[in-house]
């Protein structure tokens, strides 16, 4: 019997009593086969792009801080690079970057070169991928109210230290810390207690360049009982960019990571 294909997502446990749900959709580099003959840059155009668009080490930070919080948190950790699909765009109109090619289907690099013919139907890749892993983070998050009644997704993220074009709000503060909030998901103190552990990370900021937070569709704008908050680090602060390795900036960052989920 074949062996089957590895899933595009990991959901790894953490302690029973834990509302923390640490998600990191953006770390992983991997195409699968077929996918990558969409693509039509070539293998060298394809490995800077990967290099800008993947926010490197994210799910090392979040494995980091797991292991040093008081109450082990959960992690849903996408193992699939978002140039396969974006889990956390909108999958309808409401999704603003399509006016740059980057809906949940990518047709444009982030320098807005060609990456998939414009044409692309993107059903095919949204029911293979960005439906099974929305469902998936749902029930991990449906999982976490049923258990403690609540739920906290620290949505775990990293941006350039300088803007790239395809960004549509690149002109605001690029803080050493951006936390992104959303006005029904994103309560003050969860708010205040990110300022507080990432403090000695350098300053931090709200919004920009990167603003909002990811909540499953099924709960958005609906359970107040889902709190919300996107961690976006700066690279600079933690690894060589665009692609290189990381520093010691990381378990700095992991140790306010950990002091977020304890306060969480």
């Amino acid at each position: 019997m074949p062996t089957p294909p590895s899933p595009s997502y990991e959901l790894l446990p953490g302690a029973p009593a834990s509302p923390v749900l640490l998600h990191v959709p953006h770390s992983a580099r991997r195409i699968p086969q077929d996918v990558r003959r969409a693509i039509v840059l070539d293998d060298a155009a394809l490995e800077r792009e990967l290099d800008h668009i993947t926010d490197a080490h994210t799910a090392e930070l979040a494995r980091r801080a797991a292991a040093l919080a008081a109450l082990t948190p959960w992690r849903f950790v996408n193992r699939l690079s978002r140039l396969v699909v974006d889990p956390e765009r909108f999958p309808d109109e409401r999704e603003e970057m399509t006016a740059v090619g980057m809906a949940a289907v990518y047709t444009r690099t982030t320098h807005r070169d060609e990456l998939r013919p414009a044409d692309t139907d993107p059903e095919p890749l949204l029911a293979r991928y960005f439906r099974p892993y929305a469902q998936a983070m749902t029930e991990a998050v449906a999982d976490r109210l049923a258990a403690t009644g609540r739920a906290v997704i620290i949505d775990v993220h990293s941006y350039p230290t300088e803007p790239l074009p395809y960004e549509l709000h690149a002109a605001g503060p690029r803080p050493p810390v951006c936390l992104g909030t959303d006005t029904f998901h994103t309560p003050p103190p969860l708010t205040e207690a990110a300022r507080t552990a990432f403090a000695a990370c350098g300053e931090t900021g709200l919004d920009s360049p990167f603003a909002g937070t990811y909540v499953p569709l099924d709960f958005y704008g609906t359970d107040a009982r889902v709190s919300a908050l996107m961690v976006e680090i700066r690279r600079d602060t933690y690894m060589a960019e665009p692609g290189g390795p990381a520093g010691p900036g990381l378990e700095r960052l992991a140790d306010a990571l950990a002091e977020l989920i304890n306060a969480a």
